[in-house]
């Protein structure tokens, strides 16, 4: 009996909270991103940048993401 694949996932979960001083941090679920912002749309901006930065060159399949992925 063969075992299919895996479907691939469509989104990179990140989780945003308050910072300890001030601000929000944002740390990816599954890859190791973590970055901070001012704001709730700085940290956002931040951590599609920094997920962008890691991801290049990598081959998102052998992560099991397909290549058009969602934060």
């Amino acid at each position: 009996m063969s075992r299919s694949a895996s479907p691939l996932q469509r989104t990179i979960k990140a989780v945003i909270r308050p910072g300890n001083e001030s601000g929000y941090v944002a740390e990816c679920v599954e890859i190791a991103v973590v970055t901070q912002g001012e704001t709730l749309d700085a940290v956002t901006a931040n951590l599609r940048e920094a997920v962008s930065l890691h991801l290049d060159g990598e081959s998102l399949a052998a992560l099991e993401h397909e290549p058009a992925y969602a934060l």
